[in-house]
């Protein structure tokens, strides 16, 4: 191939929409993952690119091993995070640099469960599931046998199924969605309760930055209480402007122009399985 920089530019920017997207599948943060693909361009500038047969594995292999690294950097560094952790919110409305063929491992409430699998397993499932790699090719970034590269996929699908009940459709995601802003704008504790799973689970973000709850509350008549006692202040000159958020409908939290937090849901035949507030202003600078 063609060893010159524009023809390593262009090669790079075909690719990049997908770079990111593994990226930020297994960092969570879209921050962390534009550093990281100006690293993979730094290593592509510089690396011998005559002797690359086949630059989107190439780089596709690259930006997945430094994500490896620096998810078990991440993974540490959450362990002294102040208060419950959530993903950074992406605006995929327009489609934006993520590169998938498919939604998956996209949405918040799936890319937190991704955080308890090792980061090996996450880039596997990442690879497999939102980006339909063959598991040879995935063994071969990840450094290991196919065989095991089977594993780490069916292990961390397990998991996922385990913790997460079947999602309901988009229609009816809309319909929680909407139903719980109207109730929790209200206050409406029955309403609120209704509409919950009984083992629903209320997570707060603010980074220790803005006023959250500090600890996961569990439980349909602990969460519907928390929500109502939210509704006395926290929605006052607030607007709730409907969103496309990581591939699902969400609720961007507005209040003279700026936005101030996210919501989202998480629905399964039980009712509202989640409700995801992402509160820390250095997650919403994108938004």
């Amino acid at each position: 191939m063609e060893t010159t920089l524009d023809d390593a530019a262009a090669v790079f920017a075909e690719v990049r929409p997908r770079l990111f997207g593994i990226a930020y599948r297994m960092l969570g943060t879209a921050a962390d993952a534009e550093d990281l693909v100006q690293e993979v361009w730094i290593r592509w500038q510089t690396c011998d690119r005559s002797a690359v047969r086949n630059p989107a594995a190439y780089l596709a292999t690259t930006a997945t091993r430094l994500a490896i690294n620096a998810t078990q950097t991440a993974y540490a560094r959450r362990e002294s995070y102040v208060g419950p952790w959530l993903p950074e919110p992406i605006d995929t409305s327009a489609d934006p640099q993520l590169g998938a063929e498919r939604a998956a491992a996209l949405e918040l409430g799936v890319l937190l469960l991704l955080e308890k699998l090792t980061p090996t397993e996450r880039a596997a499932y990442v690879l497999r599931e939102a980006f339909d790699y063959p598991y040879q090719q995935i063994a071969e970034i990840v450094q290991t046998t196919e065989a095991t590269a089977r594993q780490y996929v069916s292990r961390a699908r397990k998991h996922l199924a385990a913790e997460r009940r079947a999602p309901v459709d988009p229609d009816e995601q809309r319909r929680l969605l909407t139903a719980f802003v109207k109730a929790a704008q209200a206050g409406d504790l029955s309403a609120l309760e209704e509409l919950f799973a009984a083992d629903v689970v209320s997570y707060s973000d603010g980074g220790g930055v803005v006023r959250a709850t500090k600890h996961v509350v569990r439980g349909a008549d602990a969460v519907a209480k928390l929500v109502r006692a939210w509704s006395t202040n926290f929605w006052d000159d607030v607007r709730a402007v409907p969103a496309a958020l990581n591939g699902a409908d969400a609720v961007l939290l507005q209040r003279n122009g700026e936005t101030i937090g996210v919501l989202a849901v998480a629905g399964s035949a039980a009712g509202i399985d989640e409700v995801m507030w992402v509160l820390n202003p250095a997650k919403l600078t994108a938004l």
